[in-house]
């Protein structure tokens, strides 16, 4: 389809970025309005742009995984505006717009990396070719291949699916038992536009501690660390992701064992620029890494990495995307965090009340995400089902943590069960 300019749009003169997919308004909205300020924006989407307008310069309707369809388009373009960067932070889209990037000559990681970074079975067999300690893995296409697998590997294991991120089709088995419904949940699990493959599955070897998140800025090969955010996960034996809190102060963004890691991951892989989301178990045998991802985190994190440093990690990477000099430095010492809301069982929403009645010195916002008739299915039926979320940001570590701990009372669900 034809580049349509809106005249409405900003007409400075900030540099041009392609974006390419845009995503679900409730989750993606803050990244677009936030770079908008910094970037005059031209959209490439797959879908008809609408609450996106104010923000962009232009827009493209257009297959956005077809490479010769983004290049064509991009050359429309560029007949209007110059154009400095490719940037996206769609999972699904980080390959294409490596591609992209490449064709163009762009500022990018090589698209090669960016997928070592998507399939999981390709991190770890590069990672185990540069001795980077991790988890043993192994891929498999059936369920008795992955109970072959876990007894290989000792119990408990963790089974996921090999191309998917946060946390989808990952699954514990605890015994061999346990071992075909967790290959059939991670199997079965799916993303639109995630690549499968023979080996789809992959059998790993189970980390205990906590688990933390990484949202860094990667430019000639050097990983600079905006935020670490600490993960909660839920509905056990499945790694439903339930909460975040990032410490602007944290002591891991220093810890040369996690700079150390990063360093050695990014090399391994040959992601050489642009910004990456890195996920570590605190394990008692040190950092190993869970998964990377070509991206910024998803589930606000570098919203709430903002609300807690002052800087934007979104802001940043868009830089990165254009060849400029990012701000990484942080302009505040706060706590943020964000708390998700599940139902206890599968159902569906009569109505969703935010209290804002009850809400505590630190909270930020309080949004209800489900509507009436929304049904909310938990896993392996669905994943990422939520009806609410809380953010709250402060200078006290414990009253953050209290004011997103009460949560479930700030967004109430009345909801009936479902038939089936």
């Amino acid at each position: 389809m034809a580049a349509t300019p809106h005249p409405d749009s900003s007409t400075t003169e900030a540099p041009v970025l392609l974006l390419v997919g845009s995503g679900d308004r409730r989750y993606r909205e803050y990244i677009v309005e936030a770079v908008s300020r910094h970037f005059r924006l031209w959209l490439l989407d797959a879908h008809e742009p609408t609450w996106q307008l104010p923000y962009v310069q232009g827009t493209s309707l257009l297959d956005t995984k077809n490479l010769d369809a983004l290049l064509a388009e991009t050359k429309n373009v560029m007949e209007q505006l110059p154009i400095a960067g490719v940037f996206t932070y769609d999972e699904s889209l980080v390959h294409a717009t490596a591609r992209l990037a490449e064709a163009l000559g762009l500022p990018g990681s090589a698209p090669d990396a960016v997928l070592a970074c998507r399939d999981k079975a390709t991190t770890r067999a590069r990672l185990t070719a540069a001795q980077v300690a991790q988890p043993a893995c192994t891929p498999v296409s059936t369920a008795a291949e992955a109970r072959g697998a876990a007894d290989a590997t000792g119990y408990p294991v963790v089974i996921k699916a090999r191309g998917l991120a946060g946390s989808l089709g990952v699954v514990r088995a605890d015994d061999g038992d346990a071992v075909e419904a967790a290959f059939d949940a991670a199997s079965s699990a799916n993303w639109p536009g995630v690549p499968r493959y023979e080996a789809d599955v992959l059998v790993e070897e189970y980390l205990t501690g906590p688990e933390i998140s990484v949202d860094a800025v990667v430019v000639g090969g050097v990983v600079t660390p905006m935020i670490v955010a600490r993960k909660q996960v839920g509905m056990d034996p499945y790694f439903e992701e339930t909460g975040h809190t990032v410490d602007a102060s944290d002591p891991l963004l220093g810890d040369p064992e996690l700079l150390d890691q990063l360093h050695a991951i990014h090399k391994a892989l040959g992601f050489e620029h642009g910004a990456t989301h890195t996920e570590f178990k605190l394990t008692p045998k040190g950092l190993r890494l869970v998964e990377i991802n070509a991206r910024l985190g998803g589930d606000f994190i570098p919203l709430i990495g903002m609300l807690a440093t002052g800087t934007d990690p979104a802001v940043a990477a868009a830089h990165v995307a254009a060849g400029l000099t990012p701000d990484t430095a942080p302009k505040a010492r706060r706590t943020a965090a964000i708390r998700f809301l599940y139902p206890e069982a599968d159902c569906e929403a009569v109505e969703v009340t935010v209290r804002t009645d009850l809400f505590g010195p630190t909270v930020h916002s309080a949004v209800a995400t489900a509507g009436p008739g929304t049904r909310l299915a938990l896993p392996p039926r669905a994943y990422m089902n939520r009806y609410g979320y809380v953010i709250a940001v402060g200078d006290d570590h414990d009253q953050v943590t209290a004011d997103v701990e009460a949560a479930p009372t700030l967004v109430e669900l009345r909801s009936r069960p479902t038939a089936d």
